[in-house]
Formats: C-alpha cells, sequence, structure tokens
C-alpha cells in the first residue's frame, strides 16, 4: 500500500523516456483503426493468455478465469509482479516483456508511462461500453482521444469514513455538508474528547488526501490543466493554501496523539473501535475495515460521505486494480484473444465477477449484490459527482505525500513541501516532454 500510489521520479522519468525509445512502432495492433471482437465464446483451444497482476489484485480474476476457461478451452495465467507494481511493469516492458493483459492504473499519466499508442491495444470499439453506467463509460481509461483502459470495478474516491455510533452519540444526525460545517463539527468533538480525525503518518501514503479533497473545487474549475500547462504551481495559492490548512488543523490538534507514528492497520482499527470518528481516506481503507468486521458490524458503525470545500463533491482515484490494458504483442491471435477475454469478462462473466468480488457493479443490466456494504455503495453514488484527483488529471503524479508526512514528522514546512512537489512535478513534465515546462 506504501508505493501504491507512488511515481518514483528516476523510474518515471527514464521509464517515459524509455518505453518510447524501446518500443518497436511496427509491431502490434494498428491503433489507427477499428478491430475486430471475437465471439466470447470462440474456441481457443490451445491459447494461453497472461495476466499481470498486482500482490492485491492477483486473486481478483478467479472467477473470470474459471468461467472464460470452460467456455473458450483457452488458459490463462496470472503473474504476480511484485511492489512496487508500476515501476515493475514499466522496467519490464521497456525491455520487450509484455503480457497479454495487465491491471493498471487508468489515469492519463499512468497510460503515458506505458507508451500507450505504442504498447497497448485501443479499445475503443469495444463490445461493453454501452452497458456501462452512463456517469461511470468515459470517467477514465482514456488518453488523447483513444481509450485504452477497461474499467472492471468502481474507482476509488476520497472522501470521510465515520463512525456513525459516535456520532450519533454526540448528537450529529445529518451529513456534514461543507467543508466549514465538517470542521467546526471536529472542534465540537474535540470540545467533547472526542479525537475527531486519525491521520497515519507512519505509512505516509494516506497523507495527501487532506489536501486533494480541499482542491475538488479547483479542479472542477480546471486547476490540474492549469498546472499541466505549467500556468499554475504547487507554490502558487491554491495548493499552498491546502498544504498550511492540513497543517493547520494538526496543530489545533483535531488528529490523533500518534499521528507521526500511526500506521494504516492502526487507522482502520481505531475507527472501528470509536477511538476516533473520522478519517479522510480511499476505497482501500474500507478494504482494511472488511478485514477486521462482517458486513452488519460495518454498516452498524461506518459510513461514508464525500467532502470538498463548497459541499459533498467526491475526489475520484482510480487505482491499478480498478482496470485493466490489452498489450500489442505482435501476435495477431493473441491479441484477439485477449480482447475476448475482456469482452467475457465485462459480459457474460461479469455478474459472476461481482457477486465474487463483493463489489458495486458499473453496468446497468448488472445489479450489485445485497450484501455490498452501505458504505460502499455511498462510495460509488458519489462518483457521478466527483472531479478527478491529482493521479487522474494530471500529467504526472509527484510524491506530495512524502514530502507532506515529511510535514507532519517535522523536518518540512508547508512551504517546503509545495516547493519540493513543484520541482519534482517539473522534473518528470520535462521527461515526458511537456509543452510549457
Amino acid at each position: 500500500m506504501k508505493n501504491k500510489f507512488r511515481t518514483a521520479l528516476a523510474l518515471a522519468a527514464a521509464g517515459a523516456l524509455t518505453l518510447t525509445g524501446c518500443s518497436d512502432p511496427g509491431t502490434g495492433t494498428d491503433s489507427s483503426g477499428p478491430v475486430d471482437w471475437p465471439a466470447q465464446d470462440a474456441d481457443l483451444s490451445g491459447t494461453t493468455l497472461t495476466i499481470w497482476a498486482a500482490q492485491n489484485s492477483n486473486t481478483v480474476p478467479d472467477s473470470v478465469i474459471a468461467g472464460f476457461e470452460e467456455l473458450t478451452g483457452a488458459e490463462v495465467e496470472v503473474v504476480t509482479i511484485p511492489d512496487p507494481y508500476e515501476q515493475g511493469v514499466q522496467t519490464k516492458v521497456a525491455t520487450g516483456d509484455k503480457p497479454d493483459l495487465a491491471f493498471w492504473q487508468p489515469t492519463a499519466s499512468q497510460l503515458t508511462a506505458l507508451n500507450a499508442s505504442q504498447n497497448l491495444q485501443p479499445l475503443d470499439d469495444a463490445p461493453w461500453l454501452d452497458s456501462y453506467k452512463p456517469e461511470l463509460r468515459d470517467i477514465t481509461g482514456i488518453l488523447d482521444d483513444t481509450r485504452y483502459a477497461a474499467l472492471i470495478t468502481t474507482p476509488a474516491v476520497e472522501g470521510v469514513y465515520y463512525n456513525k455510533e459516535v456520532f450519533a452519540a454526540n448528537g450529529i444526525t445529518e451529513t456534514l455538508t461543507d467543508w466549514d460545517s465538517f470542521l467546526q463539527t471536529a472542534r465540537d468533538l474535540k470540545d467533547d474528547g472526542v479525537t475527531p480525525f486519525y491521520e497515519m503518518a507512519a505509512d505516509r501514503w494516506g497523507t495527501q488526501w487532506w489536501v486533494q479533497v480541499q482542491l475538488a473545487d479547483a479542479a472542477a474549475d480546471g486547476l490540474w490543466d492549469r498546472v499541466n500547462a505549467n500556468e499554475e504551481k504547487f507554490t502558487d495559492p491554491t495548493i499552498q493554501g491546502a498544504i498550511e490548512t492540513y497543517q493547520g488543523l494538526i496543530e489545533e490538534g483535531l488528529f490523533n496523539e500518534d499521528i507521526k507514528t500511526a500506521t494504516f492497520e492502526d487507522q482502520g482499527a481505531a475507527l472501528l473501535a470509536g477511538d476516533a470518528a473520522m478519517a479522510v481516506q480511499v476505497n482501500s481503507f474500507f478494504g482494511q475495515l472488511q478485514s477486521l468486521a462482517d458486513t452488519a458490524e460495518l454498516d452498524q458503525k461506518i459510513g461514508f460521505f464525500p467532502i470538498s470545500p463548497s459541499g459533498n463533491v467526491g475526489t475520484f482515484i482510480p487505482d491499478q486494480s480498478n482496470a485493466l490494458v490489452a498489450f500489442k504483442t505482435g501476435d495477431a491471435d493473441r491479441e484477439a484473444a485477449a480482447r475476448q477475454l475482456l469482452s467475457y469478462w465485462l459480459g457474460d462473466g461479469y455478474g459472476d465477477f461481482v457477486n465474487a468480488q463483493q463489489t458495486v457493479s458499473l453496468q446497468t443490466g448488472v445489479e450489485t449484490p445485497a450484501d455490498v456494504p452501505e458504505a460502499l455503495l455511498a462510495v460509488s453514488d458519489s462518483l457521478a459527482d466527483s472531479v478527478g484527483s491529482m493521479q487522474a488529471l494530471a500529467i504526472a503524479n509527484p510524491d506530495l505525500y512524502i514530502f507532506l508526512a515529511d510535514m507532519i514528522q517535522g523536518t518540512k514546512t508547508p512551504t517546503e513541501v509545495a516547493e519540493a512537489t513543484q520541482a519534482q512535478f517539473e522534473e518528470l513534465a520535462k521527461a515526458q516532454g511537456a509543452e510549457g515546462f
């Protein structure tokens, strides 16, 4: 989890350039025109397909693979790429080692990191697209007007997980509707002896959510477009101000006293136990809660609402477990078989998949399982009005969370956090050849 949202500067910069230099533009499917999509049940006897997966996604395909192998006669192998997954995949692809399919974060920056136009099959004419719920069809997976990623589960959303029992015990009966009421409630809880917020700065990666939810309105107003064009910087008032607000809330004593040493596991246990009222987190946090309690207990204790300066606007951040990409391998038959597997996954196999994963359905014609926890349904409901995160909309993703963790540990000021993030962003953007840098 620590590496899940990290883009290492050296590897990302070198990886983007290396992938460009090592790719053979004459190999694979021509992305300039449509491709054929085989029938889901076409015979694939004697065909072996490989899927690359991370350690936290390598069992996700199990139900799909079982059904597809029985239907088609194909063999599908899942290969686990050790963490840090993204860097490992980029390194392999740069040397010419490609799977048929891979789990991949379907953001523009991560598709760029794979040099999508040279290495990935276009999925623009995929037969399942009209099955998606309208608000999810084009939410992610697209680079330069070409679709390269197939969304299989709902993207994560940055928002507030809260303990319902703590809220009820302190007379909080309605969803907090904007940033001011959110913070006033936290201050009231603190006055009553309750720890309002829990943060896990020892594991670092979650610290960035506090800054990013404050940027939701600005993101909707084109913040990341301006940052991408070098017209606005992390050191300018909008992002710098969000960093300073975060530090101010910590200094105000609204977080757990052990913030410097607390871990992701501590955060989940604390919220479930009612030792804190709220945590700003993403979907993987709920996965941690599910390892600690069953659905009945979670429905009783844990709720979710999105938050932004002006209201309840979520910030979505798709990760590698949410989507798949299909590679150009130079073998037309295997490329077609990979497309066939995607068609089955998001076609006849999708109902079994969402039931096996106990996850929210992306499709209008496939019902969400009845025992999916209420908090996950609330996360899914927030997607329609959500805006993209830095990971979703920026052309490069600097290590903001590391610098914020340094701030919490006392080794960086808010100004130094913004300066370090901006400097790294510029280096990554230059390495990609982005205009304006």
